[in-house]
């Protein structure tokens, strides 16, 4: 019998994107993978349902030629089992991901899960091993960065927010922030996107003292969600107090847009944005193992969620 070929594209959405789209499909197989150059994270978009191991060992191999560190992908309750069970990890949820129900994040650190596959062969992980797991130093990590955050807004619960001014940010404006961020070891993200034909919006934040902050959202109206990202984290209290008015400032344009929840990521470690993300009443949803990458580290991530109005009928 001839070989079953597997047609491989790659679309990358602009050159300074730092998103790359690689289709592949075949007979058994249907996938969307979007490689972040940046955070060397790979997203799985999977068209055709199944646990086929042949579907992880393709992601495997795809991640190591790529040079990635982290893959995840977002699926419907039903689908959770299906993942588990080729060994990816349940880290979380995103409440209101579709609108009415919720997105599931389940991931792998590439050589944990390559080193797992060769002591294990090809065949499917065992699913109980494979569920979220509450002790990991990444969760644990998290617990301590959110006790931290909250005795922080206990001791500065008195201090007013300052007002902050929003205009709109170009993409020219964005991409010299990111690189002046990036110079400076201290750029989050570098506005790469998150899904696939996304609306961007990006913004500035300013207050008085010097205090400035480029941000981002992309919405999928379809489901009503948003993907919130913030360019930099405070550094100080003063910092903390604009970045928290300038969160609920940008919550308030995303309900204004109709936009139903949003969520963001932010380092695992980072007690300064955990205090102003909770202080308007963002809540841990998820934590995901070796996520991001901050000036030279990798880090673990927390993502914070937020319901922003009740979906329409």
């Amino acid at each position: 019998m001839a070989a079953t070929t597997l047609a491989a594209t790659t679309w990358s959405p602009t050159s300074s994107s730092g998103v790359d789209e690689l289709l592949f499909r075949n007979d058994t197989v249907s996938l969307c993978l979007l490689v972040n150059r940046r955070h060397r994270t790979l997203r799985i978009i999977d068209f055709r349902a199944g646990p086929t191991p042949s579907k992880r060992n393709l992601v495997l191999a795809t991640a190591r030629r790529e040079g990635v560190e982290k893959i995840f992908t977002l699926v419907e309750r039903d689908e959770v089992p299906t993942w588990t069970r080729l060994g990816f990890v349940r880290e979380g949820s995103i409440p209101g991901f579709y609108k009415r129900s919720d997105a599931w994040i389940l991931g792998a650190v590439v050589s944990q899960m390559a080193s797992r596959v060769r002591d294990e062969g090809d065949g499917e992980e065992d699913a109980e091993g494979a569920e979220d797991r509450e002790g990991s130093p990444a969760v644990i990590l998290a617990e301590r960065t959110i006790t931290r955050a909250r005795r922080l807004l206990r001791e500065s619960e008195a201090r007013p927010l300052p007002a902050v001014k929003l205009a709109h940010a170009s993409g020219l404006d964005l991409r010299r922030a990111v690189a002046a961020a990036q110079r400076a070891g201290r750029a989050l993200t570098g506005f790469e996107p998150f899904g696939r034909d996304a609306v961007r919006t990006g913004y500035v934040l300013s207050a008085r003292g010097g205090f400035s902050l480029h941000a981002a959202w992309e919405m999928q109206s379809c489901f009503g969600n948003s993907f919130l990202e913030l360019l930099t984290s405070p550094r100080s209290e003063a910092e903390r107090l604009a970045t928290t008015a300038a969160i609920g400032a940008l919550c308030d344009r995303l309900v204004a847009e109709r936009a139903v929840s949003t969520f963001t990521f932010a380092p695992a470690d980072d007690v300064e944005l955990s205090a102003a993300l909770l202080a308007n009443g963002f809540r841990r949803s998820a934590v995901l193992a070796r996520h991001l990458v901050v000036g030279r580290a990798r880090k673990d991530a927390i993502l914070w969620a937020k319901k922003l109005v009740a979906p329409e009928a």
